[in-house]
């Protein structure tokens, strides 16, 4: 958010040079909602569907997101088990406030998410972040979790696909860590906002296969590109939900209204349809930007599989920036070349000095002048 601030700052002085600035720093999604889901929303407006629903969000929204399970996914979900949240934040952050008491322990891979580790300290957790490696696909194994499986530790908090790399777990390993965890009687959560933008059908499987004992983490942000609407969604096992809802009671209320009633519209099959579309670009970018970033010099030995991040080592590039490490990098970028992205030691402590996150959620047109830039500067 620091580098983002810097970024608004300096795009405000060079908005209308020949230079003006590109934002691969923020993993959002340049598509707006789908027109079926501005009009629904429309609609709830005018028909004034604007009081608050039951804390578990609308029962219409949640059935049609267990029919989107059995139909993408081939899992079967009973709507009663989907609570529907105020974003994938507040799912989080209801899962770790009814499963996890002070002093627990959550083990999670580094590099991962900041504000996943944030939520279990909010419950007064200690979240431990092991470090991974490009060969294990930047994702814990069913062996690091045995191994530092301690005393406190009641978890694993995952996410697959994963910000910042965009690498998923493989089915047979989640598999593994899930038994594992089973073993230890603690709890699975499985953070898979970006699982709609799967492109390696070998990765893209909810991890709710597994049985009715995970908990997954899910959003209308990404895939359904609904980021300011804030609405999401968690998978729960039936005994949590009452926990749950009690928890949410307190604490939201309910989600938004109006965008609940929107986010029916995502189960059209026209919006379905355009989503699966715009997944495509979102892959066709990925398959322009990584290959080009490897050709400069930038250091990406995993392909992401989903989401729309390249994880990068730019220390090979660092002298000819005159910096050693990779917030520096991004400064430069952001003064020489207009161009904003994410340093990588918001991700943990593992080795982020080398590392920065690109994000390519962006057009292809500002991928493709992004790496102009950097072709220039660095040549």
């Amino acid at each position: 958010m620091e580098v983002a601030k810097a970024a608004q700052t300096l795009a405000a002085r060079v908005a209308d040079s020949a230079s003006p600035m590109i934002f691969l720093n923020i993993g959002e999604p340049d598509f707006t909602a789908a027109p079926a889901v501005q009009q629904a929303a429309s609609t709830a407006i005018a028909q004034g569907q604007t009081q608050y629903t039951n804390a578990l969000g609308l029962p219409a929204l949640r059935t049609a997101i267990a029919h989107w399970y059995a139909s993408r996914f081939g899992v079967s979900v009973a709507a009663e088990r989907i609570v529907v949240t105020a974003g994938a934040s507040a799912a989080l952050q209801l899962a770790c406030l009814a499963l996890v008491n002070p002093g627990d322990e959550v083990l999670m891979p580094a590099p991962s998410y900041p504000c996943n580790r944030h939520f279990v300290s909010s419950a007064d957790g200690v979240a431990r972040l092991i470090p991974t490696t490009a060969a294990q696909r930047y994702q814990l194994s069913s062996e690091q979790v045995l191994t530092h499986w301690g005393p406190q530790t009641r978890g694993v908090l995952l996410a697959s696909p994963s910000n910042p790399t965009g690498t998923s777990i493989a089915p047979d390993e989640l598999e593994r860590i899930h038994r594992v965890v089973q073993d230890k009687g603690g709890f699975t959560i499985v953070d898979e906002i970006y699982l709609g933008l799967s492109y390696d059908e070998a990765f893209g499987r909810s991890a709710l296969a597994l049985g009715e004992d995970v908990i997954s983490i899910n959003s209308f942000s990404k895939y359904f590109n609904m980021t300011g609407w804030r609405l999401g969604w968690v998978v729960l096992p039936p005994a949590m939900v009452p926990v749950v809802e009690r928890l949410a009671q307190n604490l939201f209320i309910c989600p938004s209204t109006i965008a609940q009633h929107a986010a029916l519209a995502c189960f059209a099959p026209e919006s379905l349809a355009l989503y699966e579309q715009r997944r495509a670009e979102f892959k066709a970018r990925r398959d322009f930007f990584i290959p080009a970033l490897r050709d400069l010099g930038f250091g990406v030995p995993v392909m992401p599989d989903g989401a729309f991040y390249a994880w990068a080592d730019c220390s090979a590039l660092f002298a000819k920036l005159g910096v050693d490490n990779s917030w520096d990098f991004a400064y430069a970028l952001m003064d020489k070349a207009h161009l904003a992205i994410t340093p990588g030691r918001d991700f943990g402590s593992s080795d982020t000095a080398r590392y920065v996150r690109f994000s390519t959620a962006n057009s292809m047109a500002q991928l493709q002048e992004a790496v102009a830039r950097l072709r220039r500067l660095l040549a």
